[in-house]
Order: structure tokens, then sequence, then C-alpha cells
């Protein structure tokens, strides 16, 4: 298994840079949505949709959406991005309640709709870093990394509170302690970096402590579905990794925020 993870990093990692900071405007969209509508192949899964046909019908949905927020131009605006933060404060509830509520969102169209404002808003947040800059972009995944990296090590070292022990066992609120110690590291970097100054620094800090929480919810919420689906992973489209859901899903909620944060002068 390690040697299979070590193999599909090494040829998706430079992928990924390239695609991310080598492409912009259409290019850059159009890369980014096919990682999404990848996302929504798997989503499809979480859903219940069993039949190809199906999902591959509300794939095509997916992009058509897509499509038409890019030509109307709304894949560069606010408005998408409100969507995804109402929508995550929705999925906040359900997942503190699980597995009370569950009748609220259990249904397979409930599910595909939680889907839409869950995968849309990310790919407009992505569109909107790339279009104020990839350093932004950068910010973004590398707070998502730092926050993943830092809980790992954090909880392994002090893990004894579980975060929510009935959506995902393995998390704990010193994992969460550890991520937003890297993340406001990460932030101060930045900050230096860029020539914030003192306030906009601050600013900076306080908004990656945000997202880095928000972070987290995305990863439960995936973990969440899959539990109630009885899957460990969302596909197999990546050997050794599982499948992109479960490599996206922190980012998910990040970027929507962030992007959003951005476009207020953060």
């Amino acid at each position: 298994m390690l040697r299979q993870r070590i193999i599909t990093a090494a040829w998706l990692a430079p992928l990924m840079l390239a695609g991310l900071f080598g492409l912009s405007g259409g290019f850059f969209a159009l890369f980014t949505a096919a990682i999404v509508l990848l996302a929504g192949w798997e989503w499809t899964n979480l859903a219940g949709i069993r039949q190809r046909d199906n999902r591959l019908m509300l794939v095509g949905v997916l992009a058509m959406a897509m499509l038409m927020l890019w030509i109307s131009g709304g894949a560069l605006m606010a408005w998408p991005l409100w969507l995804g933060v109402a929508g995550w404060l929705v999925n906040l509830t359900w997942v503190t309640r699980y597995p009370a509520g569950v009748a609220q969102w259990s249904s397979p169209t409930r599910r595909l709709l939680m889907g839409l404002w869950v995968l849309l808003p990310a790919w407009v947040g992505l569109n909107v870093l790339r279009d104020s800059g990839a350093v932004w972009l950068l910010f973004v995944l590398l707070l998502v990394w730092c926050a993943d990296i830092g809980a790992y090590f954090a909880g392994r070292a002090f893990g004894r509170r579980k975060l929510a022990p009935r959506v995902s066992p393995g998390k704990s609120w010193e994992g969460v302690a550890g991520g937003l110690v890297a993340t406001a590291v990460l932030a101060l970097v930045f900050a230096s970096w860029q020539g914030l100054g003192l306030g906009g620094g601050l600013a900076l800090l306080l908004a990656t402590l945000v997202v880095t929480l928000v972070s987290v919810l995305g990863d439960l919420l995936e973990s969440m579905l899959k539990r109630f689906r009885g899957i460990k992973d969302s596909s197999q489209l990546l050997p050794g990794h599982g499948g992109v859901l479960d490599r996206i899903d922190s980012l998910t909620a990040a970027v929507p925020l962030f992007a959003l944060l951005m476009m207020g002068g953060l």
C-alpha cells in the first residue's frame, strides 16, 4: 500500500502543481472543473446512486451548472461563495448532531443537493483565488496541508479528547489544536513575505484560524457520508489514496470561505 501511494503521488503531484499554477483563465477553469467533476462522480455514490447511467447523467448536470456559471460570469462572483457558506452552516448542524437528524438529509435527492452547495462553490472559489493571484491559491492549499499535518502529529502525540467520535473516531481536539498552531505559523510567514504589516498580518492570522476550523468540517462531512453509506473511501480512482473527494474534502470547505474573505479585502 505504501509503495502504491508513493507511485500515485509521484505522478499526481507534478500534474496538480502544473495545472493549478501553470494555467489561468479558461484553461484553469477547465482543469479544476475536471477535478470537481471526478469528485461529483464520487458524490453520486455517497448519495446512494448506484446505476452507472444515472451517475453519468448527474455528473452531466453538474458540468452544465459549471458551464452556465462560467458563461454568466458567476464563476468569479461572490454569490456562489455565499451559497457555499450558507450550505456549510447547514452541514455543521448535521455533522455535530449525527446520527440525530439523519432523516433530514438521508434521501438520495437531498444528498445530491448537498453536493451542489459543496462542489460548485469550491470550484468558484478556486477560480476567484487564481484570478486574484497564484500566491493566495498557494496559501489556501498550504493551509489545508499544514492543518492536516499538524493535526496528525498532534493527535498522535497528545490526542485524548475525541472531536466527533460518532463521525470520525480518530480525530481529537488536540489534533485540531495542532492544526491551528501549524496554520498560524504559516499565516505569520506569509504575512511577513507579502509585507502585510501589523494590521494585515493580524487579519490574515484571524482568517486563517477560522478557515482552518472550517476545513476540519469538510473532512468530517465526508466522513459522515461515508459512514452512513458504509464505505471506507469515496472511490478507488487514486490507487493507494482512495478517491478525489478523500483528497479535497477539507478544501471544499476552506476554499469558498477564504475566497470570500479575499474578495472582501481580508
